[in-house]
């Protein structure tokens, strides 16, 4: 009787092992959700971004729960997940091949896309203390995703081709001080500015502010048609390409520069520039407004009204546009910036939209291929701040773990990192 209790209780004893045994070798894959069950969308790209440090490979799971991540079983990212707040599911491989099998049917519109390479992170920003903050900075700070600063000296070096990924936000690359003049001309933070950037160009050996940055928006041109990854918001995206298209031409007021600007204001070359044509600038040096690309003045809409809508393209043909635009939802409430909106009248036809406001006929994200990498620009300053005013304190990102337009800065920041598939279109 002892004998026979014994071996089963030895018989129990391996039952639960087996069972605890194989729910563990089975269950061997984590899933990171990323449609409204997620608990922190924001800080799951840097789970994702984290993993592939660790050269854990990642697979991106195209309008699947909303774009979300899937990797092999690990108990350092589990670990990562729990202390970051990162809703997980630990799945079988059974379920895993599922999934995989349902999203590589023709019938649905997924795919899986493989995450490889941590791209190396480049902010473009001055070194001075500016009175507003940057949307891609807060985001990969609250992300926890690493990066460094650059400015004009490093892009002026050549040292560009050293990052994946480039930034700009919140820049004039006109030389005109982001057209501040009229209302902030006496504020110190303006002065300072000023003198500093003009400081700057003479050390660099240009005798004006908008020559130096002439220069800098060519090698960020350079950069990006070696391969580079060009994301720019705010008056960094229209700024770039006036600085671009006029090249020839002193667009620049006294005030700026010292000297008037040239007649031929509006003799413009548009072969140049990356996503705008036909547009004419704003001559008037105390109006807040470089050109008529952006739609801030002229747009007739109320803060309650003001959404843009995602496009959904084919995540099997169009890869890149659809990772750029992975969230859950398609609706994204609106925010200001000095470049609110583009107007579509001034977009190239070759410039793919990726999210616009129909009613007002305008373009808040858009995406294009330069040489060997691509750029994409994205409307307004700061997706959880409606109308951003200078000197206003920083959003605090953890009131918005799940923001949709702060999840499009993200998708961006990652795209880089995925394997490069041939393209269907």
């Amino acid at each position: 009787m002892k004998k026979m209790k014994k071996i089963l209780f030895k018989k129990i004893f391996l039952l639960l092992f087996f069972t605890v045994f194989s729910q563990y070798t089975y269950s061997s894959y984590i899933l990171i959700p990323m449609d409204e069950k997620q608990e922190d969308h924001l800080k799951s790209y840097g789970i994702a971004y984290y993993a592939i440090q660790k050269k854990i490979s990642v697979d991106w799971l195209l309008n699947f729960k909303g774009g979300s991540f899937l990797m092999k079983r690990n108990k350092i990212i589990e670990d990562e997940c729990n202390i970051r707040g990162v809703s997980f599911q630990i799945i079988a491989d059974s379920q895993s091949s599922q999934i995989l099998k349902q999203i590589t049917s023709p019938s649905v519109n997924q795919d899986v896309v493989r995450l490889e390479k941590a791209p190396k992170i480049a902010i473009y920003s001055p070194k001075n203390k500016q009175p507003w903050d940057d949307a891609v900075t807060m985001a990969l700070t609250y992300a926890e995703i690493p990066y460094e600063v650059v400015y004009d000296q490093e892009v002026l070096s050549g040292l560009l081709p050293m990052y994946d990924w480039l930034h700009l936000h919140h820049e004039d690359f006109t030389g005109q001080y982001g057209k501040f003049y009229a209302t902030f001309k006496n504020a110190p933070w303006y002065k300072e500015q000023k003198k500093i950037s003009e400081k700057l160009a003479k050390e660099l050996g240009f005798k004006k502010v908008s020559k130096q940055k002439l220069a800098v928006a060519k090698k960020i041109k350079d950069y990006v048609m070696g391969g580079g990854f060009l994301f720019a918001m705010c008056s960094a995206t229209d700024s770039y390409d006036i600085a671009l298209a006029s090249e020839e031409i002193d667009i620049c007021a006294q005030m700026f520069d010292g000297d008037p600007a040239d007649k031929n204001f509006d003799n413009l070359n548009f072969s140049k520039t990356l996503a705008f044509k036909d547009f004419t600038l704003v001559r008037n040096p105390n109006k807040y407004e470089f050109s008529s690309i952006d739609a801030t003045q002229s747009r007739k809409i109320g803060q309650s009204f003001d959404f843009f809508t995602l496009f959904e393209f084919s995540a099997k043909w169009d890869p890149i546009p659809s990772m750029l635009c992975q969230n859950h939802t398609q609706v994204i409430k609106g925010f200001m910036g000095q470049t609110t909106a583009f107007k579509k009248e001034y977009i190239k036809s070759n410039v793919l939209i990726m999210g616009e406001t129909k009613s007002t006929n305008e373009a808040r994200y858009i995406h294009g291929k330069l040489g060997n990498g691509t750029w994409t620009f994205y409307g307004g300053h700061d997706p959880e701040d409606y109308q951003h005013m200078v000197g206003d304190p920083k959003t605090d990102l953890s009131l918005h773990p799940n923001s949709p337009g702060y999840r499009l800065i993200l998708n961006n920041i990652l795209f880089p990192a995925a394997k490069k598939k041939k393209l269907k279109t």
